[in-house]
């Protein structure tokens, strides 16, 4: 059949070339293996699929007295991320088997100070722990243990039918990704670099993200996509390794982005992803800074400030971190990821070069943006610099800015970006990247 009931494919292809098509058809082809094998008649396939294409159609007639959606609200209820009735999904919260086995921490190893990459780690063992039904892959999260060494060890003590490596192909990832999680599954599937996700995008937002919205939430396909991302890290770059736009993801309606930024913030969100895709079968993408995976401290070599011991709890959807020194704060800075690192930074520079008290704002969540706490924020002080370290244009930043504004906020606003431009190599990268100068600078004009 045509593509479209306008498609008469009579009017521009030859009987001859129809008749060649339908030699190749392969249902004609099952067809006649079905009556070669005794299976069926001619006349009782034709019987049945003429019934089939009656049944359908008075369906669709039926279907015609059914309620239109009339609100915005009604259109837009599939894509709530707060959890659903469980009646929906084929797991609730309360099916997960919670376990005492390896993962299980003892006191001295849970006030032990982690970075970023052992806390992500042990967070993916936790799950793999307490829920049969959660699996990690990508490339080489599984022997390897990851090209940064997030997944070390996982592989060996949950099993390679649970951690395992795939193709070095993003689409086949995350289409595994899509079908597990309509078996009933938790897949936590990783994609090695932002960079990497270009190719294979249309999986989330013309696939996974529509299955809900399409079906008034009757599928789901849940899943967490953890991603290495942003820029800023020492000795491998390149555009194919530093990506720091995640426009492609801020558009997909009804996506939870989650970005951790600090050690501490780290396990909890993983938690509050995984705990949205068990009870409503929500998708959600993880950004993990691959520049701040093994760095331990915030100023000076062995200050420990970019440590934390392990803490799990979960982290709520849409709220904030505040970072403060002063009860009287001049300015509030917000931002995320990489620019809680530099922003902490060029805090202190501020207090003690220039006399400037600044209160930092971990945003956390880039979708959907905790606009309430941001507005609070900003209206405590009257003076808010966003520090983006996304690209200036279609950047986080923009919609920090604008979500401000049309909730009211009427004090002083600037924004430091990254440029319009792919990461280069070397040092060459800190030409385009937002630096600690950059925020210093424009914080000094803004209180000014």
């Amino acid at each position: 059949l045509g593509h479209a009931g306008t498609d008469v494919e009579s009017a521009y292809r030859s009987p001859a070339e129809l008749a060649a098509d339908s030699e190749r058809d392969p249902i004609l082809g099952a067809l006649q293996l079905a009556i070669d094998h005794g299976v069926c008649s001619g006349p009782e396939f034709a019987e049945w699929y003429l019934d089939l294409r009656a049944s359908i159609r008075e369906t669709a007639l039926d279907l015609r007295s059914e309620p239109e959606l009339l609100t915005s609200d009604e259109v837009m209820a599939p894509l709530d991320a707060t959890p659903m009735p469980p009646s929906i999904f084929t797991r609730s919260n309360s099916d997960v088997v919670r376990s005492v086995g390896a993962s299980a921490q003892t006191d001295a190893e849970s006030a032990e100070q982690l970075t970023l990459a052992r806390t992500i780690n042990r967070a993916l063992d936790d799950l793999l722990d307490e829920d049969p039904s959660a699996i990690v892959f990508g490339e080489d999260v599984g022997r390897k243990g990851g090209v940064y060494g997030v997944t070390r060890g996982l592989q060996q003590r949950a099993g390679n039918h649970r951690v395992f490596d795939t193709l070095l192909d993003e689409q086949s990832i995350l289409g595994l990704a899509l079908g597990a999680g309509l078996d009933g599954l938790l897949p936590i599937p990783e994609i090695q670099y932002l960079a990497y996700l270009h190719n294979a995008e249309d999986q989330l937002r013309g696939e996974a993200a529509t299955q809900a919205f399409f079906s008034n939430g009757q599928f789901r396909n849940p899943m967490v996509v953890r991603i290495a991302s942003y820029a800023y890290q020492k000795g491998f770059g390149g555009h194919f390794h530093n990506d720091n736009s995640i426009a492609v993801l801020r558009d997909i309606p009804g996506l939870v982005i989650a970005s951790p930024s600090h050690p501490s913030d780290a396990a909890g969100m993983l938690r509050t992803c995984t705990d949205l895709a068990r009870r409503s079968g929500q998708i959600s993408v993880y950004l993990e800074p691959i520049a701040r995976y093994h760095d331990p401290d915030l100023h000076e070599p062995g200050d420990g400030c970019w440590s934390a011991p392990y803490d799990s709890t979960p982290v709520p959807l849409g709220s904030t971190r505040t970072w403060t020194k002063s009860t009287s704060p001049d300015l509030t800075i917000l931002t995320w990821g990489n620019g809680l690192h530099l922003s902490l930074r060029a805090r202190r520079e501020l207090e003690v070069a220039h006399g400037i008290a600044a209160t930092v704002v971990d945003l956390r969540w880039l979708a959907p943006l905790p606009v309430g706490e941001m507005l609070a924020a900003a209206e405590s002080t009257g003076r808010v610099l966003v520090v983006d370290e996304t690209r200036r244009t279609g950047g986080v930043g923009e919609g920090v800015i604008t979500e401000l504004i049309d909730a009211g906020f009427s004090g002083s606003i600037a924004r430091v970006a990254a440029q319009d431009s792919f990461v280069p190599l070397g040092e060459a990268a800190n030409l385009v990247l937002v630096g600690v100068d950059d925020i210093v600078a424009t914080s000094q004009r803004l209180v000014r």
